[in-house]
């Protein structure tokens, strides 16, 4: 991995809580039954905080952008979780949910200067990123920007993980592996335990289909491991990932780098030790 690809790398992973603590915070479930969601599960609020930026967002679109869940669990919450809200009012309720997140977790760091000093930042790379072609991130990059520091850096991540997330399904989409083989590759090289990618729907009867469909191309073992080539494809999955969200990062200075680098890190230290977040997902942070 080049230097350029492992900072890139570098952001994700500091990044990457800071936007998904959302989808397990108190205060999210809080504000996502005051709009009528069921909270006794985190996906009615998953598909509403994350589909909303696309607008009433059918099933059929809502699965091609979120890629890994099987057709009958978007099923199960899209288009009803516009029912219950619609997507402005969902947004609006998103935005609470940050902020008052944000102020448990940080405290009084949401109004510190160091935390407007990585959002101005944050806010530069987001702005510097072309979203053609990106669905989910052209749709959060056209969100009003939020004035309040701490709702700044949560809109400029979000873009920016977004951002890279369409340019994973590009990298899936030239390697040929569908959603369902995408979870069972990523198992295969040890991302996650295949229990943990279970959360996306897939029946067992297809995930079986998907390995054997795997293996006839030589990439899995019959014990479900990844084998040589199965390893190298998905490092080639990794790698076009990190160039495809490399170019937005490119408008910092390596000294600009370094200071954002610095000033998340006490917030990544906050959102990983919360214990709001799983220690293990089907992204594969760190594992990959």
């Amino acid at each position: 991995m080049s230097d350029e690809l492992g900072r890139v790398r570098q952001m994700w992973h500091l990044l990457e809580p800071l936007h998904a603590v959302l989808y397990y915070a108190p205060e999210a479930f809080e504000e996502a039954a005051a709009l009528g969601y069921a909270v006794d599960e985190r996906w009615p609020s998953y598909f509403a905080w994350r589909a909303a930026p696309l607008g009433e967002a059918g099933a059929g679109q809502v699965g091609e952008t979120f890629y890994s869940f099987s057709p009958r669990m978007v099923d199960a919450y899209v288009p009803a979780v516009w029912s219950t809200a619609s997507p402005e009012a969902v947004l609006a309720a998103r935005g609470r949910a940050v902020d008052r997140t944000y102020r448990t977790l940080l405290g009084e760091a949401v109004t510190a200067p160091d935390t407007a000093e990585a959002a101005a930042l944050l806010r530069r790379v987001a702005e510097a990123a072309d979203t053609t072609g990106r669905p989910l991130a052209a749709a959060n990059a056209a969100l009003p920007r939020p004035e309040a520091s701490h709702l700044a850096l949560w809109h400029a991540a979000t873009v920016l993980r977004e951002h890279r997330g369409d340019g994973h399904l590009a990298a899936l989409a030239d390697a040929e592996l569908d959603p369902v083989e995408a979870l069972v590759s990523f198992a295969g090289i040890g991302a996650a335990r295949p229990e943990v990618f279970a959360s996306r729907g897939w029946s067992d009867e297809e995930w079986a289909q998907a390995r054997e469909r795997l293996a006839k191309r030589g990439l899995l073992a019959d014990d479900g491991t990844a084998t040589e080539a199965g390893r190298v494809l998905r490092a080639e999955v990794e790698r076009r990932t990190d160039e495809e969200a490399a170019a937005p990062w490119r408008v910092l200075t390596d000294e600009e780098r370094e200071r954002l680098v610095e000033l998340l890190g006490p917030l990544w230290v906050a959102a990983i030790g919360s214990g709001l977040l799983p220690s293990e997902t089907t992204l594969g942070i760190g594992k990959v």
